[in-house]
């Protein structure tokens, strides 16, 4: 059956970067320059782009259904000479592809993907199925991004920043102590998660530094909501082979805070890896930046892994206030019973939530770590 071709069009399109208004030229000595552009002799002598107006292009590709990669087209400048690869890692300006004969290449990203005006913080991100031309054998440029599904994003100075793309299931790790177990922290985790269709796991590390039954409170509570928690130590090699279990065959991610341990866990799951690992300060008990770029990992099993760098703080991306408490598993069902449709569940009178924190039916903490989300965000 002959393969139906794609008819290209040509789509206006928005670009955010190189098209700012000229600056004044000054004279030999600095001083800017007074000429007045506008007389004749001066607007016949200047000589510059349309300012504002070369801020849109026409380009040529085909519209996407899926625009989930936050781009309006794809650019098909392909041809036979492209291939198809996977990001494993982006350093810099450069990304590592690896494409599905095993080769990898260094590949610079093409100026008019960088140029789109979008809300992403970074165009390619480790995880994105991308199209490359080879430029010779270790060399390449990425021509385009192919739609993204199992997103993990968080807000970085206003804009989205996608930590990883692609992946099935988000491993969030903790660690009980060295640095401390920060409920709220996962909680962040668990909004964005419980946003997209990822399956979420909370891996608390290092247990073996504080007596187990200390945490049965807090887990208990994301365990009863369904959440899946796995106590681990790296150095007693406590369910690290359960780990694997549910690592091998998916496409996950692991994530979560300086010092927790992350990159010792792979390197338990996966052995020979060899990642670096530096130990918490004594000082301020956080952990140091060891890993300071996601990197893909293929496991010996099946499946790949994403190592991240560690995080100080998770702040949602394109999640308002009215919608977090739908997605807190736990408060969600009382939702409906308040007597205002717009309760905000934190100073309304006749809040079905806040009568069920009063009779111990809603766990107290999860109720003060909504209304933390709720008024940051």
């Amino acid at each position: 059956m002959a393969k139906r071709k794609q008819k290209k069009t040509q789509i206006r399109t928005e670009f955010r970067k190189n098209y700012d208004q000229t600056t004044r030229k000054k004279d030999f000595r600095g001083q800017a320059d007074e000429t007045d552009d506008s007389t004749p002799d001066a607007q016949s002598e200047r000589v510059s782009g349309k300012r504002s107006a070369s801020k849109k292009r026409t380009i040529t590709g085909v519209a996407r259904e899926n625009e989930a990669a936050g781009f309006a087209v794809e650019l098909r400048d392909v041809d036979a000479n492209c291939l198809s690869g996977r990001v494993m890692k982006v350093h810099g300006l450069s990304s590592t592809v690896r494409t599905a004969d095993g080769r990898e290449f260094e590949c610079s990203t093409r100026g008019l993907l960088k140029s789109l005006a979008t809300d992403l913080q970074n165009v390619v991100v480790t995880g994105d199925v991308v199209v490359i031309r080879p430029a010779d054998d270790r060399q390449a440029v990425i021509l385009l991004v192919e739609p993204r599904h199992g997103v993990i994003c968080r807000t970085s100075r206003k804009r989205q920043q996608v930590l990883v793309a692609n992946v099935d299931q988000v491993i969030i790790v903790a660690s009980a102590a060295e640095p401390g177990l920060k409920p709220n922290l996962i909680d962040r985790y668990l909004v964005s998660v419980e946003s997209t269709n990822l399956r979420p796991i909370i891996c608390i590390n290092k247990v073996d530094l504080v007596d187990p039954g200390e945490l049965q409170s807090v887990v208990a509570v994301w365990g009863q909501m369904g959440y899946q928690v796995v106590l681990s130590s790296v150095t007693c090699h406590w369910n690290i082979d359960r780990l694997r279990d549910l690592l091998t065959g998916r496409n996950s991610v692991v994530s979560g805070q300086s010092g927790v341990g992350k990159s010792s866990l792979l390197n338990a799951i996966e052995p020979g890896l060899g990642l670096k690992v530096s130990p918490v300060s004594d000082e301020s008990e956080k952990g140091r930046h060891t890993t300071t770029f996601s990197h893909l990992i293929p496991l010996s099993g099946g499946g790949y892994i994403v190592d991240t760098p560690g995080i100080r703080q998770f702040q949602l991306w394109d999640v308002i206030p009215a919608e977090v408490a739908g997605f807190f598993r736990d408060i969600r069902p009382y939702v409906s019973d308040c007597q205002f449709p717009d309760c905000t569940h934190t100073h309304e009178q006749n809040c079905a939530v806040k009568e069920a924190v009063a009779m111990f039916k809603l766990d107290v903490r999860r109720y003060e770590s909504y209304c933390q989300i709720r008024s940051e965000e």
